[in-house]
């Protein structure tokens, strides 16, 4: 007979495996099995077919993904890294402002930066055409494209992972161990390199991890800025529209194993040396520019930095005015007006994928919303054997790209099985909620765990003392004290389904296109205007459910990481 915290601890975990066998790994290993049929027929033809002397494009795909990737979290780090030195140690008129909009990248979704970009600096882009017209040009100096285009649109839109887990990393570091070195004779540079970047290692770690994951996973600059570059995400996109499940399996396995490797290389690498302080808690402090040529130097160059910065912003709400057939032939836009906006309200058609998006977003949500509670509390609260399976489990999408996550789910429920409840799912509303919830698991249970892990033991003991019950104690004690977390990684799962835009292209049908869909099909149809004024719902949405999980639940972008 199991006593009462056993049944307790089974309760939690019965719903909580269940959901992650049957969404996590189930799909995994459909995926991994049918990389190795061919007609149903075990076979290891396919991945002959991937490695053999025949198989170029499958391997400039992998080559491509793999270096573009490590560029962009060399280029992401590049500017990050020393964006977050400068503004967190250093104190200069307009400081503040500028860290503010130094983050200002990550309100685009992937598209929608890509469209802005395209649009911007393009070979019908704004900024090459004004040049060739101000100094007189034959033809435009310049345009982004190819590996280039995709390294800098990477490059604007993932900086961001590096500056905020770098300036949370320097917060947090204690300047008395700074201020031993310079007192033991070591210079500004030695100081750096051996006492402030070692301590900077966790959060470089994590940030590079984001960065290499999102860009091995990247689809829209590929598809849309090098025409098709081929990238092993786009592969995957190619083999399942022409029907060969079998090669998008294997090249999704393959996928998987670079993604995982590269993790697994990151945590060795972090976890050859102890990272910890022994402090007292002194805040960080901040040198005062004195030098007045300095000082304004650096004002200047944080101007620049913000026009930069702010140029996709602008082009892309520019572009959400000009109406249908506003700017065809021309150089410039010649016609603004709200047309597009008033549209989205007025016709259904065109607000249904705001309506799918806001949906599927929220069904999602609130589905990791519960599930992150209940398998938190079981990580954190409860000891059973298995615990250290069941968070890898949980951490598996967060491992794979989410073009891989999309392949699971076709792979797993174009057919009946347990977990469909008997029904094929791919190809009907509810595959993109699924996809949604299954993707954002691990961020809901990482912010729930990172509060729970701080609540003391002995609040939930002392409420069970005066005589209530687990389930009472659980809603009345417990869950208040950690609904910060819950709803702080909620709210960013929602944020990040509204502009999800590899697995919604994957599973995606006419009935439940999402805005991300909706934005590409308006592009293929010329509509700039239109699309532009979807990307700017989006940006609208997740400004808002940001600044929400800043405001009233003290949130801070770094803390997604």
């Amino acid at each position: 007979m199991l006593n009462a915290e056993k049944r307790k601890t089974l309760y939690l975990l019965i719903p909580v495996l269940l959901i992650l066998v049957g969404y996590v790994l189930y799909p995994s290993i459909e995926t991994l099995i049918k990389s190795f049929k061919i007609n149903g027929v075990f076979s290891l033809q396919n991945y002959t077919d991937f490695f053999g002397p025949k198989a170029a494009a499958n391997l400039q795909a992998l080559w491509n993904s793999v270096y573009i990737s490590l560029l962009s979290v060399f280029f992401s780090a590049l500017i990050g890294v020393p964006l977050a030195y400068i503004f967190n140690r250093y104190d200069f008129p307009g400081r503040q402002f500028f860290s503010n909009i130094a983050i200002m990248p990550i309100v685009l979704p992937s598209l929608v930066g890509v469209m802005a970009f395209m649009f911007l600096y393009g070979e019908a882009g704004l900024v090459p055409n004004f040049i060739k017209d101000v100094l007189n040009l034959s033809e435009i100096p310049f345009s982004i494209g190819g590996v280039s285009g995709i390294l800098l649109v990477h490059a604007y839109t993932m900086y961001p992972y590096f500056y905020m887990t770098t300036s949370s990393a320097l917060n947090n570091i204690d300047p008395s161990l700074e201020e031993a070195a310079y007192n033991l004779g070591s210079g500004k540079s030695k100081v750096f390199w051996k006492v402030t970047f070692p301590l900077l290692t966790p959060g470089l770690v994590a940030a590079s991890l984001l960065v290499f994951m999102v860009s091995m996973a990247s689809f829209s600059a590929p598809f849309l800025l090098a025409g098709g570059y081929r990238v092993l995400s786009l592969q995957i996109y190619f083999s399942k529209i022409n029907g060969d499940l079998e090669m998008a399996a294997t090249q999704s396995v393959i996928l998987s194993v670079v993604s995982i490797s590269f993790l697994l290389f990151m945590r060795w690498y972090q976890g050859r040396k102890d990272y910890r302080m022994a402090s007292k808690g002194i805040g960080a402090h901040r040198s005062e520019v004195n030098n007045p040529l300095l000082k304004w130097f650096m004002v200047t160059i944080g101007i620049i930095a913000m026009v930069i910065l702010l140029l996709p912003h602008v082009t892309l709400l520019i572009l959400s005015l000009v109406p249908e057939g506003g700017w065809t032939w021309q150089t410039y836009p010649q016609q603004f007006g709200l047309e597009n906006f008033i549209l989205l309200f007025e016709d259904p058609d065109i607000w249904d994928p705001v309506k799918n998006s806001l949906i599927m977003s929220v069904l999602a949500c609130a589905g990791v919303f519960v599930f992150g509670i209940i398998t938190s509390y079981a990580l954190v609260k409860r000891s059973f054997i298995g615990k250290n399976l069941l968070d890898i489990l949980v951490m598996i999408p967060w491992a794979l790209p989410a073009t891989v996550v999309g392949m699971n789910l076709i792979l797993a429920f174009n057919e009946p099985s347990p977990f469909s409840f008997g029904k094929v799912l791919v190809g009907t509303f509810w595959i993109l909620p699924l996809a949604y919830f299954v993707r954002f698991i691990p961020l809901v249970v990482r912010s729930t765990t990172a509060v729970l892990e701080q609540m003391d033991d002995s609040i939930e003991e002392a409420a069970q003392n005066l005589g209530a019950k687990w389930f009472y104690t659980f809603r009345r004690v417990v869950i208040p004290i950690i609904m910060p977390g819950v709803l702080s990684g909620t709210l960013l799962a929602f944020v990040q389904a509204v502009g999800e835009f590899p697995t919604s292209v994957l599973l995606y049908t006419i009935g439940n296109r999402p805005i991300s869909i909706e934005i590409m099909n308006q592009l293929r149809m010329f509509n700039i205007g239109q699309a532009a004024a979807y990307g700017m719902i989006q940006v609208g949405l997740i400004a808002i459910v940001m600044y929400i999980a800043y405001k009233f639940f003290g949130v801070k972008s770094e803390n997604t990481l």
